[in-house]
């Protein structure tokens, strides 16, 4: 439920609360009062415990203007299941009217997942660039990297750009980096079957996490060197991005959960205040 509706609730049930206690504190005995206080009461602090509990809230975007993923749902599904069991909580929508200062303030980070094409307006890009200065945090999800072309200030922050890719296939992974929280619980050499992109304007300054044995399948073309995951500080904020997770099944395996959730984890901080 979206949180606003939640406060509205809230809001007219404790309205009523308090007409109902007038009436009970003239009627009734004192002896009666607290009973009956911890019966009315405890309803709404049901309904408002999620937002007394100071669980940091991340917004999933999915809009796309290009190729659309049939992941994006199982995505989805999967980030909300991770948040009810890690500890945050989770908002999706498709409509970049979120991407305003008000809104943009209640999450610790935002996730791309699967966008694709130009999906900001030049308002909403600048209260984006402007949540990021303020110290919020990015995750990229594959094809968030095949988004905003034209924006250079997007590019760096997701860290590169999508140029192509072969069919799907098996591929062997190589986790160079096992100490961040994203990749401390996957094997050193991870064979998957995903879909394998390519990348243009590779920011040199990523800390890459895992890279891609170029040997082991048809069709890469970035070298010796062809990151796949990566994470970096960038312009005030934090930023993670990884190229695995176009297809359904990605979203049930375990290994790959396990490297989203840090991702996610990574991009939510030390979840400090948007200012």
């Amino acid at each position: 439920m979206n949180s606003s509706v939640k406060y509205l609730e809230s809001f007219f049930y404790l309205k009523s609360v308090l007409l109902t206690l007038k009436y009970i504190v003239y009627i009734h005995p004192m002896k009666n009062l607290i009973l009956l206080l911890n019966f009315i009461l405890m309803p709404f602090l049901l309904l408002a415990s999620d937002h007394l509990s100071g669980k940091p809230r991340i917004l999933v975007f999915s809009k796309t203007a290009g190729f659309r993923h049939s992941s994006i749902p199982n995505g989805k599904a999967a980030i909300l299941k991770l948040g009810k069991e890690h500890g945050f909580e989770v908002d999706t929508t498709e409509n970049a009217s979120y991407f305003n200062e008000a809104s943009l303030k209640k999450y610790a980070a935002v996730i791309f997942l699967q966008t694709t094409g130009n999906i900001l307006n030049n308002d909403q890009k600048a209260a984006f660039e402007k949540y990021i200065k303020a110290g919020g945090g990015f995750a990229g999800i594959h094809a968030a990297t095949d988004t905003e072309y034209e924006w250079p200030w997007y590019g760096k922050l997701v860290g590169a750009y999508f140029v192509s890719h072969p069919a799907q296939q098996e591929a062997t992974l190589n986790v160079v980096e096992r100490s961040h929280i994203s990749t401390k619980n996957l094997p050193a050499v991870w064979k998957r079957k995903d879909e394998w992109y390519n990348f243009r304007n590779l920011d040199s300054t990523l800390k890459v996490l895992i890279t891609i044995d170029e040997k082991s399948y048809q069709g890469g073309i970035n070298g010796a060197i062809h990151p796949m995951a990566w994470y970096h500080e960038y312009d005030g904020g934090r930023a993670w991005y990884t190229e695995l997770g176009h297809t359904e099944e990605s979203y049930t395996d375990q290994k790959y959960l396990g490297h989203l959730l840090g991702g996610i984890q990574y991009a939510i901080g030390g979840t400090r205040k948007i200012n």
